[in-house]
């Protein structure tokens, strides 16, 4: 029978887990996604997928949460995306794997910074997103 005194502290316990591991691959992808930004890479599905595989490859990561952990972060396999070097586009969905959104987010926020770093004046009136125009 369940011990519905420790439930709550197991729920608590997963809950910490999974947010220690998903700031441990946000840093992870962070980290790739930079060498790509630096070089003005733009980011295509091509490199958003090898992103992906290099992320979730990291030996540091794989060896600092256990195989249930990393397998929550694994995109499923019916969840197919193009192989293609076109230019990154999710519309307006914000239902992305866990790397894709850490990607997306780190090459928004560097195109942010060098709008922001931009004199008002040479300002760009449209302002392209990082993953594509």
């Amino acid at each position: 029978m369940n011990d519905l005194t420790t439930e709550p502290a197991d729920h608590e316990l997963a809950a910490r887990r999974y947010q220690t591991a998903a700031r441990d691959l946000e840093h992870i992808v962070r980290n790739i996604a930079v060498r790509y930004i630096v070089q003005q890479v733009p980011l295509t599905w091509r490199l958003l997928q090898a992103i992906e595989a290099e992320a979730l490859a990291d030996l540091g990561f794989a060896s600092r949460h256990d195989a249930i952990m990393l397998g929550l972060f694994q995109r499923p396999s019916d969840l197919p995306y193009p192989e293609t070097d076109e230019t990154v586009d999710f519309g307006a969905s914000t239902a992305l794997p866990a790397v894709f959104a850490f990607a997306v987010s780190a090459y928004e926020e560097a195109a942010r910074r060098a709008a922001q770093a931009l004199p008002q004046e040479a300002a760009p009136l449209k302002r392209a997103r990082a993953w594509g125009d």
